[in-house]
């Protein structure tokens, strides 16, 4: 059963006044809590609705106001989902809210979610049921995984620094809990590194000694709006690599170009991709 802990505006929310360190302490902890105990399924914190508007229908047809609102006490400034067993569950952890939050004086609502079992079966519910089915199949995210024969803590150095990334991991085989059952060769190479660039994570690692394979069948794509950077990476990662398509403009991009990079990983730039609705 899932159940929505909403938490009301007040005048303080609606001046957009920040959470104190605090506050945000004690926000995190009581999520962790549920996160722990695996019942946390989401939440966040809702702007002023200076920053929003309402649209009310009249036959159909769409008015819209812009915020702010003055009803205070109708406002939600946030809200927390969880699935427990039951609403007395629920309300035993919306008990729990952190003191902090306006000096304890807060008022929360918790409501209950539909479920599809809720509903008659029919054509209507069925198309509800295909796409949650159909979300539930997407993964969370994708990312590259790149394999190397002894010289991934150089490649990834080289790519955060291409990249504009940052290594936010990096673990050898010596520090692994596996240490004691590899061999000895392994010890500083990398079991796994992972580089983030943006939104995105290209993570890798050494293979153990004798199991390298060269990478074919695939490349990393990597898309830029700006046709120089485009270039100037492009150039940066072919150094000292093979260049098997320039990066120049064609009839389906501003800029693409085709490489292998000194590290054998097969790399594909883009730039303004007409495919998707621009031409020039």
């Amino acid at each position: 059963m899932k159940f929505m802990i909403l938490r009301k505006a007040d005048a303080d929310t609606e001046k957009g006044v920040m959470p104190s360190e605090q506050l945000l302490s004690a926000m995190g902890d009581y999520n962790m809590q549920m996160a722990k105990v695996g019942i946390l399924r989401a939440g966040e914190g809702l702007k002023p609705t200076r920053d929003g508007a309402r649209i009310k229908f009249q036959q159909g047809k769409p008015l819209i106001t812009d915020g702010p609102f003055t009803e205070t006490k109708e406002l939600l400034a946030g809200y927390t989902i969880i699935e427990v067993n039951s609403i007395q569950e629920a309300l035993d952890w919306a008990t729990r809210w952190p003191v902090e939050d306006a000096d304890g004086n807060v008022e929360l609502e918790v409501r209950q979610l539909y479920e599809m079992s809720d509903f008659a079966d029919g054509p209507g519910l069925q198309k509800h049921i295909e796409l949650d089915q159909k979300i539930r199949k997407q993964p969370l995210s994708t990312s590259s995984y790149l394999l190397f024969d002894g010289n991934c803590r150089e490649a990834f150095a080289f790519y955060a620094e291409v990249l504009g990334g940052d290594i936010v991991m990096m673990m050898t085989g010596g520090e692994s809990p596996m240490a004691d059952d590899m061999p000895a060769e392994f010890a500083d190479k990398v079991m796994h590194v992972s580089l983030q660039v943006g939104n995105w994570m290209l993570m890798g690692s050494d293979c153990p000694p004798g199991m390298f394979e060269k990478p074919q069948g695939f490349h990393v794509q990597i898309a830029f709006e700006d046709e120089p950077q485009a270039e100037i990476t492009f150039n940066q990662l072919a150094e000292g690599g093979m260049v098997h398509m320039p990066c120049e403009p064609t009839f389906w991009a501003r800029r693409f170009g085709m490489l292998v990079d000194r590290f054998g990983t097969p790399w594909m730039i883009n730039c303004g991709q007409c495919l998707q609705g621009e031409e020039d």
